[in-house]
């Protein structure tokens, strides 16, 4: 009977967050090393059927992982990157948007309607949601060409909002269209902030290996669990954030300052941790919000 009444209270915290967000749109992105384990993808995908089913309003954009990377090496191509970018030329390209379409994607609409919920996929380019222009790096690698690889224009969202109506779960590839007529590989976590932008979106939540923000990456114990938008900079200047981290705080800190209200940055190897950040008190991960 004890355990029975702990559950009630757990339903019960999370009763006025339920409320507060019905309704609402909640990007989520994740992607990584998480795209090779199927029981951690569906654990993720159960906390986003579980928002769907209690009237949030769920939207999803997926990373490759480590996908493209097996997809080039059976083709005989050794995967390259510069400033975290991949080197993607013209037949790498035409992979990279298979991977994440037809692939990913779709498994992941079957796994989200396997659960329960109701998926639709959609890609960047194909669905004219995104559109690029070529990335040009920054010194020294400046003289360096990246190939197809895009930053993004324009997000054009009208595919979105029109499957979101119908009570459908948008799950979006991050590959784009360019003016030039080129197809364009996009950062997922950059594509995923700049669609939030576009939307009106609530929340923004990147789902990681990582607890969040860590002042030490040794330590878990010194993650930061509230950073407020003007400490940003500051702390990429210092090496606090870095490397992988370092797309997924800026894409969230330009999303906080169109308007989305909260951004997370989420640990996915924890249980349910999409539901503990959004459904209780304390929360779990790292949270930016406008000073």
């Amino acid at each position: 009977m004890k355990k029975i009444i702990e559950k009630a209270g757990i339903l019960i915290e999370a009763l006025p967050y339920i409320q507060m967000f019905k309704g609402k749109i909640t990007v989520v992105k994740f992607g990584g090393s998480m795209m090779d384990d199927h029981s951690w993808v569906e654990k993720i995908l159960t906390d986003i059927v579980f928002l769907y089913t209690v009237g949030i309003r769920p939207l999803i954009v997926h990373g490759g992982g480590d996908k493209i990377s097996d997809a080039m090496k059976k083709m005989g191509k050794k995967p390259r990157f510069v400033q975290g970018f991949r080197v993607t030329d013209g037949e790498t390209i035409e992979t990279v948007e298979k991977v994440l379409f037809e692939d990913i994607n779709a498994s992941l609409v079957e796994m989200i309607e396997q659960i329960g919920g109701k998926a639709m996929g959609l890609s960047g380019k194909r669905h004219n949601i995104i559109m690029a222009k070529k990335h040009r790096l920054n010194p020294p690698f400046d003289n360096e060409d990246l190939g197809f690889v895009g930053d993004v224009q324009a997000v054009y969202p009208q595919a979105i909002t029109s499957v979101l109506n119908q009570n459908i779960i948008p799950v979006i590839a991050p590959v784009a269209f360019g003016e030039d007529g080129h197809t364009y590989n996009i950062n997922a976590d950059i594509a995923a902030g700049e669609i939030a932008r576009s939307i009106g979106t609530e929340k923004l939540v990147f789902i990681t290996d990582v607890a969040g923000i860590l002042t030490d990456p040794s330590d878990e114990s010194s993650l930061m669990s509230h950073l407020n938008t003007n400490s940003v900079q500051e702390l990429i200047d210092k090496g606090v954030i870095s490397g992988g981290m370092i797309p997924k705080v800026t894409a969230g800190l330009r999303a906080v300052q169109s308007g989305v209200h909260k951004t997370h940055i989420i640990d996915g190897r924890l249980p349910h941790s999409l539901l503990l950040e959004i459904f209780t008190d304390k929360g779990i991960g790292t949270e930016i919000v406008q000073k």
